[in-house]
């Protein structure tokens, strides 16, 4: 099982959608508990996530370990699979109410970014790490130049 999900044989390229995708969450999860009011706990709490002292650090600590995941191409598909969950909930409590209330346009400009890394983690989950990762190496494929 473990095996299969470090296959991949995406190009090399592929490094710059893992780092993209892993540096914005890395940082995301940073900022949840250097600005606890603002981006941690006390934001959960003001959006109506249960238990917010502790979800606040938990999701914190999952895009920091899942983002740093992403940045080094270990384990990459189980850390999309995690984010996908992550930016699935902050998608469903945060960017389905702005529709709800004000409608697709004001939606849609506040959801930018969590579409983006749907979107890049939906890739990274189809097609692994790329042969510039911890993956492919783990794996014994060979780094290729080409993209």
């Amino acid at each position: 099982m473990l095996s299969s999900l470090q296959q991949t044989s995406a190009p090399a390229a592929t490094w710059i959608v893992r780092w993209l995708v892993g540096l914005v969450f890395l940082l995301e999860g940073i900022k949840k508990f250097l600005f606890v009011a603002a981006w941690g706990a006390g934001r959960f709490a003001r959006i109506g996530i249960p238990h917010p002292q502790f979800f606040g650090p938990f999701v914190g600590c999952v895009e920091i370990v899942c983002g740093f995941l992403l940045l080094i191409g270990l384990f990459t598909r189980f850390a999309s699979i995690a984010l996908l969950i992550d930016i699935s909930v902050a998608i469903l409590s945060t960017k389905v109410p702005i529709l709800m209330k004000q409608g697709w346009w004001p939606a849609e400009a506040e959801a930018r970014t969590d579409y983006s890394m749907f979107m890049g983690l939906l890739f990274l989950l189809i097609v692994g790490a790329g042969v510039w990762s911890l993956d492919a190496r783990a794996r014994g494929i060979r780094k290729r130049s080409s993209a």
